[in-house]
């Protein structure tokens, strides 16, 4: 009824063996785009340091490298200068956005340090955003 496929599937010969190129594990790209949010909200906690400075974004930005560094295997991170004055509000918002996300990847990672981290930043942003 049907015709066997003749031809080697397109996917097979241009991919050749499997091992022509590296893999990551599920928990190797989690720690990587956690490591992202986190590094992106570090970098925001250090725009809004230098604009309102205050003990709580201090040790909120010491602990956001701290967790930085050890998904990254001890590297640590590049820390933001500022570039252009923005509005605290705004960067409040952005701040309380880059912690949503990276409380969603250390859920499913099960992170619970970054988690918890991620968290209680979502919460000291959201008391300092607007209503919208």
């Amino acid at each position: 009824m049907y015709e066997p496929i003749r031809t080697k599937s397109v996917h097979s010969t241009m991919a050749g063996t499997p091992s022509d190129f590296p893999h990551r594990t599920r928990e190797e790209e989690l720690d990587i785009q956690l490591a992202g949010h986190l590094a992106a909200l570090l970098a925001v906690t250090d725009e809004l340091r230098a604009l309102t400075p205050s003990t709580d974004l201090d040790a909120a930005a010491t602990r956001l490298a701290e967790q930085v560094a050890r998904l990254r295997g001890g590297r640590t991170p590049v820390r933001a200068s500022v570039t252009a004055v923005q509005e605290p509000a705004a960067l409040h918002e952005r701040a309380h956005a880059l912690a949503g996300r990276a409380l969603v990847v250390a859920a499913s990672r099960a992170d619970t340090a970054a988690a918890i981290l991620a968290a209680e930043r979502m919460d000291a942003h959201a008391a300092l955003t607007p209503a919208s």
